[in-house]
């Protein structure tokens, strides 16, 4: 039932009995063309004598706040007990209005400093991660507790041996592309033994440890992800915090340790699979299999795939504490898992982009 009294101050609505799903098509249509007409300055809803409201109540009320909102004027609703002020609060979207105009869009200036700060803001979060990921190692190596070796040869199972087919096809097929690519300018100037040169410092030094790492984050990463993420919207993560164990010991650990290491060796496998490729060409353009690697000696140094493979364990490390982080911070609902899973590549190859680039200024700075 629904009641007006008009005051000095404006207009009051009294709502009474049930507002429901079943009685509010009657009452939608009075309310909405009452105020419409009235157009009063102050609008109270008094919901002292209102029993219970629904999901389609809660719509009228919010709607009649919005009309106020848009001609300046006031709006309140008093007397409503906890379930009603709940259940408002709960649809309540300040950004919604009546007539459907979306709200304005960001400024280049402001959107420019709202992603700025949520830069700063996820690099504060990272160091937290990492902080916490430091304590829980050196937790694991005192004497009282144990590292869970089984977990670790499990996950580096799944991140190394599962993926050398995939390493294989990938480093056997950039290896040729660069030899036919690199081949057919050098040629031109008969440098054909020069080939060796371009492919063994290009995969040694870079893109050996760079592709690997892309498809570690593409494949391990958003894994780490999809399993904490999935494990987080079931509370299993809320099950080992109440039976007081550490979540970033139990799961984030093992996983980041058996990455780390199992990194490097995907890079030396990815490099000699890239030279297999490079030879192939090699041979095919009149350079004997002896020659090829007679070149690669001279030209590639120890300190040449000592420094791939040292890219190499830091990118895993990013790569798998990423995944690991984007999946403890998943929101709610099959979609944050989604969402979870995507942002952990995003950031997975942005990071280690970005960390190559400084690792190329340190060597060239260092004479490495």
């Amino acid at each position: 039932m629904i009641e007006f009294r008009a005051e000095a101050r404006g207009l009051s609505v009294i709502l009474k009995g049930r507002l429901d799903s079943d009685s509010v098509g009657s009452a939608w249509s009075l309310a909405i063309d009452t105020v419409a007409e009235r157009r009063p300055a102050t609008l109270i809803v008094e919901a002292e004598h209102l029993d219970y409201c629904d999901g389609a109540g809660a719509a009228l009320l919010l709607h009649l706040k919005a009309q106020q909102s848009e001609r300046n004027a006031q709006f309140s609703i008093v007397g409503a007990n906890q379930h009603i002020t709940s259940l408002i609060a709960l649809y309540d979207n300040d950004q919604v209005s009546a007539s459907g105009v979306p709200p304005s869009r960001f400024g280049l200036v402001e959107w420019t400093g709202k992603t700025v700060l949520a830069g700063l803001d996820e690099i504060v979060k990272l160091r937290h991660f990492y902080e916490l990921c430091l304590k829980a190692t050196i937790a694991l190596a005192s004497p009282s507790r144990r590292m869970r070796w089984r977990d670790v040869v499990n996950i580096a199972a799944s991140v190394g041996v599962d993926a050398v087919p995939l390493i294989t096809m990938l480093g056997f097929l950039i290896g040729l592309i660069m030899g036919f690519q690199s081949a057919l300018p050098m040629r031109k100037f008969g440098a054909d033994l020069f080939v060796a040169n371009i492919l063994g410092l290009s995969i040694t030094r870079e893109l050996g440890p760079l592709m690997t790492a892309v498809i570690l984050a593409g494949r391990s990463g958003s894994a780490f992800a999809a399993e904490l993420g999935t494990m987080k919207i079931n509370e299993e993560i809320d099950a080992l915090t109440t039976m007081a164990i550490d979540p970033v010991q139990f799961l984030v650990v093992p996983r980041m340790l058996a990455a780390t290491l199992m990194m490097p060796l995907l890079a030396a496998y990815m490099i000699l699979a890239s030279l297999i490729g490079g030879g192939f060409v090699m041979a095919g353009i009149g350079i004997p299999p002896i020659g090829y690697v007679h070149q690669l000696m001279v030209a590639v140094h120890l300190k040449d795939f000592i420094g791939g493979l040292f890219k190499a364990l830091v990118f895993g490390m990013l790569i798998s504490s990423i995944g690991c982080a984007r999946g403890l911070n998943t929101g709610t609902g099959a979609s944050g898992v989604g969402t979870a899973t995507t942002s952990a590549v995003v950031s997975g190859i942005v990071l280690i982009i970005i960390a190559d680039g400084i690792f190329s200024i340190a060597f060239f700075y260092f004479g490495l």
